[in-house]
């Protein structure tokens, strides 16, 4: 992306910028000369390791993975198992010296056996290969290791590392720390992130966002004014979110009288086109804090350090990306910032921190500062310990040097991982600098080649667009196909804008009556009935443009889908937004899905005819909107019965689809009482979309056995925690998924089991507790909350969960009633759940995290299948071979491996489980056979007519059921949907099935890896074949032939599905009775880095 900037480009008659270029080049050759020359035998012995490990693509893999999973552990065994497996799995690296390579193989042997003696050897080892990047933060140490530098000319800027802060414990505890760095007259400049000392940054809500960093930052100005000489405070950021945060506590902090007369300073990312404007922006204002008597302010330039993860946030979330995408604009934009700001006009109030390795660019700035008399304004920065005798060189010609010096204490070095993680990044990257500084040589191939990227930054400089990308390259949505509507970004202007303009705004009431009698429901679906036969007989084509225009007309409700949420669901903002996206996607993805029907040759399908939509009310949009397009899309009307409690939510649905084009008459929305009308809404029509417990489920049933029932029910759901997982990511991603929606979720995690240390880990627990604690609890109309109330004061079984212990169990965190009526409480987290306990067991539904202690993975998993349920299901461990026994065993339709187990996206991870968690033939919600299911299949030929199906089962078996499916294609995580035989399946021959229907169904079931049990009405009477069925509990009936009402109703009680439907040649039909689809979404990536994250 280029985007001419001339209006602030400089006279094109004399740039004596651009004319430094070879001065530069003959200055950076001089250095390098020096630096050579000047290396002592352990920097050169460095630069060489280095320089060989990044060499070789398999060496900095290594490394990653030894650093991540064997350096990080707190486990003393778990990192021992990683050591074993990472010496045996392949050949040492050759950057490794004779001594490592030969401790390394001793230590992979021994691990297992002595893992208290080898682990701790050899983190010391690890940590004495990286102290020259990271500093102990024990006092004594500091201190030593900053009066060191100092003699040697060098000033520092302290950088304190620290555990993932996830609530406000954490960041209370960084913030003391960094006041005691600030009082310590040893330290004169200290760099902190807001985001570690102000927990669970919201912008949703980012007027009250700001003012909590704003009360944090001024303490630690006024600490910071206070000590002698002041101790210069430096805001750092990592991600792009931060920007305008930062940028809005830092200048309207330093605006307030008391601290007029602080110089401090912040840090611009220039991999951010955004960081240009930034730069003029906080160049004026400290001109005009500057006239009114105040001090100037320092901008600390780099590069940019979280590239990977901004990647990562950018094709997850459906955003163009908000770095640059390549690195030529980078170093463009950055000689950009460097030329404006470095002009006696500007920089009289600005100062800057060249942080930079890139030797050109410290040149070309060193000579430009000079040129312009501005030279007092630079101060150069670089990494502690990164190629110091490059930075001697640059220290001598310069006369100063600032080294940014990450701390770290003695007992927390997995903290500093992520940190580490991205100086290998930078060093492996072969586009960056620090890649070719340790071989750089003047005269050779790969100067030349440095020199030139060097000489066409400096030309392009003035040409690099500067326009926020997000803001400028929004993501389309394809007229054609299927893409996954983007989510909103609320770090953009626009979205605090838009925000703004809905916060006056009320929810309206329902427009719809109730209706009160059954002769009124008969009516409503004699009507519909009516309407259908002219929908189904519109191609889908049509079908299909119409459902796309729901899509539209949903997004232009988008604001009163969010007011309305907020006032009836009690959904926060973070909450109610991506499930306007998920509605969106329903309504597109199925109208994409209707045309499927039309390519199976073999057999012709007909709608079910009128169905019934019975929504829950935790997500009273996409749930809802999902069933209704669904139904429209098969070629069904629908009769749409709303939640009581979310009437209005579902009834914005309705209107988006009519004003699409959907006939009045073929949707009908219809508000029941829960009694007799609506009871028989249920019984009157030919099929029912139901989302909600397993209870209404049953009672549905017990109206109507042969009612057509396609349920999504109730989860019991857990993540598991290993000791070889990264334990601050599952500390996050347990309390994300136990609280979320107050934990009203049917995917929501209601037990962590935690595996053999992690139970007893202090940390991950203080973090589990620290971050539900720190959950704003209040009304979801206030952007600021995070916690709202429930959907209805707590009764029966969450009533329990929240006010009663069983034995053994206790309050980690002791839930808390704020009101009354019993609908606003704080979050509970108990541990000692008993496996068979009754919390072990029960759905709650609601704001309770239990905490199961188990011994190892196996003994994990037990507990986790042993529920009834199967929806949801997550694995935190970073050891692959864990993960992949893990995915053999577990019983669930939703697995999740290394993130949340909440929040499935349409088509990247169809919903739906196994077991008691969903009812019927169990095709996925915004998956590829949901639309299947809502019709009937008959042979073309009559019934007779099944010549062909092995070969038709072949070519389904190569081409869907067989193969895994990850059609969203994303690099950072996989979503893989696949087809698991079914363990339990009856094929039931009754009456009229022919001996062509029977070899057909089995054929299919051996095709899928499926032995059935197979029963015959002539050897086995209806009433001994009912009486079997308590044995097969949550298997299958295939059923050829008739099914008598007493198999019916056997198989409700028992649990089993039961499949009626013809017999078809058709292998895209047929298959799917003898198999369960499960989605499996995998983080691929650690920090945004792919390499070495496999498997976890």
């Amino acid at each position: 992306m280029l985007e001419t900037t001339a209006a602030h480009s400089p006279d094109d008659a004399s740039d004596e910028a651009g004319h430094l270029t070879e001065d530069s080049v003959a200055l950076v050759t001089r250095w390098i000369d020096l630096a050579r020359g000047d290396e002592t035998r352990a920097e050169r012995t460095l630069g060489d390791r280095l320089a060989g490990l990044v060499a070789d693509p398999e060496g900095v893999a290594f490394t990653m993975r030894f650093v991540d999973r064997v350096a990080r552990h707190r486990d003393d065994r778990a990192a021992a198992s990683e050591l074993a497996h990472l010496v045996s799995s392949g050949d040492l690296p050759g950057f490794l010296g004779p001594l490592d390579r030969m401790a390394l193989r001793i230590g992979g042997r021994l691990a297992a056996l002595l893992p208290g003696l080898v682990m701790p050897l050899a983190r010391r080892r690890m940590r004495n290969l990286v102290g020259h990047l990271v500093v102990d933060a024990e006092p004594e140490q500091r201190r030593a290791h900053l009066a060191r530098c100092r003699s040697e000319g060098y000033s520092l800027n302290v950088n304190l590392l620290g555990e993932a802060v996830l609530g406000d414990g954490e960041a209370g505890r960084r913030f003391e720390q960094t006041l005691r760095l600030i009082d310590d007259p040893e330290v004169d400049h200290v760099s902190i992130k807001v985001s570690a000392i102000a927990s669970q940054i919201n912008l949703w809500a980012f007027d009250h966002t700001t003012e909590r960093i704003k009360d944090r930052l001024s303490v630690l100005y006024q600490r910071a004014m206070a000590s002698s000489p002041p101790t210069f405070v430096n805001l750092d950021m990592e991600e792009y979110r931060d920007l305008e945060l930062t940028i809005r506590a830092f200048t309207e902090l330093l605006d307030e009288p008391d601290l007029l007369g602080l110089e401090a300073g912040i840090v611009l990312q220039a991999y951010l086109p955004d960081s240009f404007d930034a730069l003029r922006r906080l160049t004026e204002w400290a001109e005009g804090r500057r006239a009114a008597g105040g001090a100037g302010i320092k901008v600390r330039l780099v590069k940019g350090a979280n590239l990977a993860m901004e990647r990562v946030e950018a094709e997850v979330h459906g955003w163009a990306q908000a770095p640059y995408t390549t690195k030529a604009e980078v170093d463009a934009n950055y000689k950009r910032c460097i030329d404006w700001v470095l002009r006696p006009d500007h920089a009289g109030a600005v100062r800057i921190g060249l942080a930079s390795h890139n030797l050109f660019d410290v040149a070309w700035t060193h000579l430009l500062a000079g040129q312009r008399g501005v030279a007092d304004r630079v101060e150069f920065e670089m990494l502690q310990g990164m190629a110091p005798a490059q930075a001697r060189s640059v220290l001598d010609a310069t006369g100063g040097m600032l080294l940014y010096t990450p701390i770290v204490g003695r007992d927390d070095f997995d903290v500093a991982i992520s940190y580490l993680f991205r100086r290998l990044e930078e060093n492996a990257a072969p586009e960056n600098f620090l890649c070719h500084l340790f071989t750089l040589q003047p005269g050779t191939p790969e100067f030349a080649e440095q020199a030139d990227r060097f000489r066409e930054s400096v030309t392009m400089r003035w040409a690099v667009g500067s326009a926020p990308r997000r803001e400028a390259e929004l993501v389309e949505v394809p007229e054609i196909g299927f893409a996954n509507q983007p989510d909103t970004d609320p770090s953009l202007s626009s979205t605090r804008t838009w925000l703004a303009s809905l916060s006056d705004r009320e929810a309206l009431p329902p427009r719809a009556p109730v209706t009160t009698s059954v002769t009124e429901v008969d009516s409503v679906v004699a009507g519909v009935r009516s309407a259908q036969a002219e929908w189904s007989a519109r191609p889908a084509s049509e079908r299909r443009q119409v459902l796309r225009r729901v899509a539209d007309e949903l997004m232009a409700r988008h604001d009163e889908l969010l007011v309305t949420m907020a006032h009836e669901a009690g959904k926060t903002l973070p909450e109610a937004d991506p499930e306007v996206g998920e509605a969106v996607d329903f309504a597109r993805w199925y109208a994409e899905r209707c045309l499927a029907s039309e390519r199976i040759s073999v057999a012709e399908f007909t709608p079910l005819g009128v169905v019934a939509v019975v929504p829950p009310w935790n997500f009273p949009v996409a749930i809802p909107c999902g069933g209704v397009v669904a139904a429209l899309a098969a070629g069904n009307g629908v009769v749409f019965k709303p939640a009581p409690e979310t009437p209005r939510c579902a009834e914005i649905v309705a209107e988006a689809c009519w004003a699409a084009g959907v006939p009045g008459g073929l949707l009908r929305f219809v508000r029941t009482p829960d009694d007799e009308v609506g009871q028989r809404l249920v019984t009157a029509v030919d099929g029912v979309i139901l989302t909600g417990a397993v209870e209404t489920a049953d009672l549905f049933r017990s109206w109507r056995s042969d009612l057509r029932l396609f349920a999504e029910t109730s989860g019991k759901n857990a993540l598991i925690v290993t000791p070889s997982a990264d334990l601050d990511l599952a500390a996050a991603d347990l309390v994300r998924s136990a609280f979320g929606h107050q934990g009203q979720k049917c995917s929501a995690a209601s037990l962590g089991i935690l595996v053999g240390s992690v139970a007893h880990d202090e940390r991950f627990l203080r973090q589990v507790v620290d971050a539900a604690a720190s959950l704003v609890v209040g009304s979801a109309t206030e952007p600021a909350t995070t916690f709202g109330p429930l959907i209805g004061p707590a009764t029966g079984k969450l009533a329990d969960a929240l006010s009663t212990l069983a034995p053994g169990e206790r309050w980690l965190l002791e839930p808390r009633r704020l009101d009354d009526e019993g609908r606003c409480w704080t979050p509970g987290i108990k541990a000692g759940v008993a496996p068979g306990s009754d919390f072990h067991h029960t759905e709650c539904f609601g704001p309770v995290l239990g905490l199961m202690a188990t011994p190892d993975l196996d003994t994990a998993i037990d507990l986790q299948n042993a529920v009834d349920y199967g929806l949801t299901g997550g694995i935190h461990t970073l050891d692959p071979a864990q993960v992949e026994h893990w995915l053999e065993r577990v019983e669930v339709g939703n697995a999740y491996v290394n993130r949340p187990i909440t929040g499935a996206i349409v088509r990247r991870q169809p919903f739906g489980g196994w077991k008691r968690s969903s009812i019927g033939p169990c095709a996925k919600a915004g998956g590829f056979d949901y639309l299947l299911q809502l019709g009937t299949w008959r042979p073309v030929g009559g019934s007779a007519d099944l010549a062909g199906h092995v070969a038709d089962d072949d070519r389904w078996w190569a081409e869907h059921y067989g193969v895994e499916h990850d059609p969203s294609g994303l690099s950072c995580e996989a979503n893989v949907l696949r087809y698991l035989p079914h363990p339990d399946v009856i094929v039931r021959i009754g009456d009229g099935a022919t001996d062509g229907e029977v070899a057909r169904v089995l054929a299919a079931a051996r095709r899928c890896g499926v032995g059935p049990r197979v029963s015959r009405l002539v050897d086995e009477d209806d009433a001994s074949f009912a009486a079997s069925l308590s044995d097969h509990r949550f298997g299958r009936i295939r059923a050829v032939g008739t099914v008598g009402d007493e198999v019916r109703r056997a198989a409700i009680a028992a649990e089993v599905d039961l499949v009626d439907e013809a017999v078809t040649a058709s292998g895209r039909l047929e298959l799917r009775w003898y198999l369960r689809e499960q989605a499996v979404s995998r983080t691929l990536h650690r920090f945004g880095n792919l390499v070495g994250a496999e498997g976890g």
